[in-house]
């Protein structure tokens, strides 16, 4: 996988704003290692299944996710971030 360019949807930047500071700095730092190598394993980088087809999930902490959809042309769109249970609100 190769990320050419990252946006972030409303909801994204909303949720994010909310997120407490040492996670935001957290998931600053998880973006730029996903922009250097998506693959690395503390990303934990996976696809989603079943409703969620197409979409696909990084780890910032155990607990805290980005939820994001790879577009056809090759950029990167953030839609979601938060604790696990944001798969609810997709």
């Amino acid at each position: 996988m190769i990320i050419k360019n990252i946006h972030y949807s409303k909801k994204f930047v909303k949720e994010l704003k909310r997120l407490p500071k040492e996670i935001i700095d957290l998931a600053v730092k998880k973006e730029k290692l996903f922009r250097e190598n998506p693959l690395h394993l503390s990303l934990r980088l996976h696809p989603l299944h079943g409703r969620f087809e197409g979409i696909w999930s990084i780890s910032i902490t155990s607990n805290y996710r980005i939820i994001f959809e790879r577009m056809s042309n090759g950029d990167i769109l953030f839609i979601s971030v938060g604790k696990h249970d944001i798969y609810k609100y997709l």
